[in-house]
């Protein structure tokens, strides 16, 4: 019974109202979410929604300029409609943004907390792995061990999700340190509490905040990683279609038909800037020293 007494909840809720209403006055990070709303949509409802077959081929419309022959969009080479394909498109690459974010979540998190919360020799080795990693950048990482992967949706999520997890472990592992001394946490190991208790149930709440601004960050950089390994050859590969790829389709055709190239570069501009921008709202949304302002 004294153990039940002292689970506290990650946010209270008229601090959640608080929050919530300090995000809504975020222009930016508002308009992020409803151009986040609209890829989300368009992506997820690409079988009922896209005008035409992603695979479908119509030579005699290769390279139709936008807003012709039924192609609001143009098409490809091929004769593929655009919109079609950057709706698919989206399907992966959202996917892989948001696949690897709950694998950098999950390393982050359990290593920076483990570092943390035993500190000794185990501390020690997980952050020294920590610097380690953060020596090396990550598309080098990733452009190495995708020379030996099967590029897949799963692979890519695991392998961006694999090389991207420091900054939240450091994170974790700089709030933990300070929570160490919190009375409540005391307090649990008094009565007996066990370790996986405590990190779950007393630490994990107290470092929500801090970890979903920096995994919100992430979904942003891991959709620009896929992007970039899917460009260079690396990642998705034709016939599936991710808004990376496209562009490597697009890029021998860019002096006479720009659009093949112009429409997924501003795709994954919009989902990384919105990511970022939703982002930099829950930071100020969320941030203990003006949630009473």
């Amino acid at each position: 019974m004294i153990e039940g007494t002292l689970d506290i909840a990650p946010i209270a809720a008229p601090a959640r109202a608080g929050a919530l209403k300090r995000l809504m006055r975020h222009r930016l990070a508002v308009a992020a979410l409803i151009v986040l709303a609209i890829l989300v949509i368009g992506s997820a409802g690409a079988p009922w929604l896209a005008p035409f077959d992603p695979e479908e081929l119509d030579i005699a419309n290769r390279y139709a300029a936008p807003f012709t022959a039924g192609h609001i969009l143009g098409t490809d080479d091929l004769g593929r409609d655009v919109l079609t394909r950057l709706m698919y498109a989206g399907q992966i690459s959202l996917s892989v943004g948001i696949a690897a974010m709950l694998v950098t979540v999950v390393i982050g998190f359990s290593i920076g907390a483990f570092a943390a919360y035993y500190s000794g020799w185990i501390g020690t080795l997980l952050m020294r792995l920590t610097d380690i990693m953060l020596c090396f950048p990550s598309v080098f990482l990733l452009l190495f061990v995708a020379a030996f992967v099967t590029p897949s949706l799963t692979s890519m999520s695991l392998m961006i999700g694999l090389t991207c997890w420091m900054e939240i472990a450091r994170i974790v592992y700089s709030q933990i340190l300070v929570l160490k001394s919190a009375d409540f946490i005391a307090a649990a190991q008094m009565v007996g509490a066990p370790s996986w208790r405590i990190i779950l149930r007393q630490i994990l709440p107290n470092t929500l905040s801090p970890v979903l601004v920096a995994a919100t960050l992430n979904t942003a950089n891991a959709i620009l990683l896929e992007s970039y390994i899917s460009f260079l050859g690396y990642g998705i590969q034709p016939p599936a279609a991710s808004w990376g790829n496209m562009l490597t389709n697009a890029q021998s055709d860019f002096q006479v038909d720009p659009w093949l190239a112009v429409f997924p570069g501003i795709a994954i501009t919009l989902a990384v800037s919105s990511f970022n921008f939703l982002g930099d709202g829950l930071r100020d949304a969320l941030d203990p020293k003006i949630r009473d302002r």
